[in-house]
Formats: C-alpha cells, structure tokens, sequence
C-alpha cells in the first residue's frame, strides 16, 4: 500500500489539487494531512476530490476546526504509525517506541531522521521513521509532500512542480 503524507496547506487549494490529482494517478489510497490545512472548505473539497480516505489532524492555524483531532495513531500492515502538526510532540512519538512511524509538520521544511530505539525482536536494532513531508503552501519552500510504501518500505519526497 502507498500512503501520501501532506502538511501546511494554508487554504493553497491549486496545489492541494494538483497533488491529489498525481496521488489519485499514481493509486495510492491513503492521504495523511499533519496539519495547517486553515478551512473545512479545502477538508470538504479534498473530500470530494479524493474517494479514497484522507486522515486530517489539527494545526496551529486549524484553530477554527475544534473536531480535528491533535494527532491520530493507526496500524498498517503491521506497522505501527502516528501523525500529529508540531515537531516536539512527533519526537516525543518517536521516542516512545511504540511507532515505525512518526509523521509531522509545521516547520514547513522537508526532512527525515531515523531514530534508533535499541534492541528489537530477533537481536535487531529497531529503528523509527520521523518524517515531515515538507509544505504544500509554498509559502517558504517549494512545495512537497511524501509516499511511503509499505510494501518497500521506500519513502520519497514529491517536488510539486515537477510532477
């Protein structure tokens, strides 16, 4: 299965679309919001775009949207997965032990850490994904957003414009 992971829309309903369409091309059927979309309108349109599922979490200028919840955790395909908006909290997540992946934003800058967690089953060092897919506003930066497969366990970054 691919998940997309989005974060910091800020209501920039062109490039929120333009990257549901691709999503949408490309199959995938899960899309992760961490935050910072600024309305139920682009939720409502984003819904109506993409029939597959679309998870939102709530962020700091969501504060008009109390329904959305801080963050949400979820298991797929046997991985243990969580995304909330602000980066402290996803490091906290990541931390604990208890995900293979923490996924956040906020900070409107695409970046991925491993963060080892010590021994897991079978003498292996267990690790966890702590990724921000970067912003789709492009406010500060291009915009981006990430896939992960779990089938492959690869994860990229989607430059907008070059899709």
């Amino acid at each position: 299965m691919k998940i997309a992971i989005v974060s910091d829309t800020h209501n920039n309903w062109a490039n929120f679309k333009k990257a549901i369409e691709w999503i949408k091309k490309e199959k995938i059927q899960l899309i992760f919001h961490c935050g910072d979309i600024s309305s139920q309108e682009t939720i409502d349109d984003a819904r109506k775009l993409f029939e597959n599922d679309i998870k939102f979490v709530k962020g700091n200028a969501d504060y008009d949207m109390p329904d959305l919840p801080d963050f949400m955790e979820l298991e797929i395909e046997n991985k243990k997965v969580t995304f909330a908006h602000f980066p402290a909290e996803a490091k906290k997540m990541a931390q604990s032990g208890k995900y293979d992946m923490v996924f956040y934003g906020h900070t409107h800058k695409a970046c991925l850490a491993r963060r080892s967690l010590g021994e897991g089953g079978g003498g292996k060092s267990k690790e966890c994904l702590l990724v921000n897919p970067g912003e789709l506003a492009g406010q500060f930066y291009k915009p981006t957003f990430a896939v992960y497969d779990t089938a492959t366990g690869e994860l990229s970054l989607k430059i907008l414009e070059m899709l």
